[in-house]
Formats: structure tokens, C-alpha cells, sequence
């Protein structure tokens, strides 16, 4: 009998996205500091965009508002985006004070 379904990554990548305009420098453990541009931000992760010397596997600690460092991983890369997973999920309550503080138009914040 089945115990319910696990997540997997493909799962995960349903959470809502919101689309910010985020730059982050970002600490990456062989390469040192890396200039990013975080283009869209979910409670599990987030995509860049400019990112052609990220590969897949790489982990990499930025900082976000509200919560301060996190650290993530690469799970994909096409051209010169790449989408990263947290090591943890925000919770709810932060990841909303985090959308309100990037995301200045009312307009593209999602309704409570």
C-alpha cells in the first residue's frame, strides 16, 4: 500500500514563483564572490538569469532580506539561467516579508 507521495525536485518546481529584480552577490565555495541577478524567488528556491559560469551541482550562500544567508544548489541550468533549491524551506511569514520588501509593485504581489 502507498504512504503518500514524496516531492520530488520536478514537484517542487510548481511552488509559486514570484518575479523580482534582485541583485545578490553571491558566495560560491571555489569561485569566491559571484555577482547573480535573482529574476524570480519561491519559498524552495529561486532562478538567475546571467549565470553561463554556474553549473549544475554548484552551492552557492546568498543573502536575502529578512532571513539574511541562506545557502542553495544548483538543480538546473539552460543557456545562462540556472534554478537553486535552499537547503530549507522559508517559512511562510518570512517568505512574504521577503516578496513585500523586493517586490515594490503592489501589483505583482500575490493576495494573502
Amino acid at each position: 500500500m502507498s504512504v503518500g507521495a514524496q516531492l520530488s525536485v520536478t514537484d517542487l518546481r510548481r511552488a509559486a514563483r514570484h518575479p523580482v529584480d534582485y541583485p545578490v552577490i553571491a558566495e560560491h565555495h571555489e569561485r569566491g564572490d559571484i555577482k547573480m541577478h535573482v529574476a524570480n524567488l519561491s519559498a524552495h528556491g529561486f532562478m538567475v538569469d546571467g549565470a553561463d559560469t554556474i553549473a549544475r551541482g554548484d552551492r552557492v550562500i546568498i543573502r536575502l532580506p529578512e532571513i539574511g544567508r541562506i545557502e542553495a544548489y544548483c538543480i538546473w541550468t539552460r543557456d545562462e539561467r540556472a534554478g537553486f533549491q535552499f537547503e530549507r524551506i522559508i517559512r511562510l511569514d518570512d517568505f512574504m516579508r521577503i516578496i513585500e520588501s523586493l517586490q515594490p509593485n503592489p501589483r505583482l504581489r500575490r493576495s494573502r
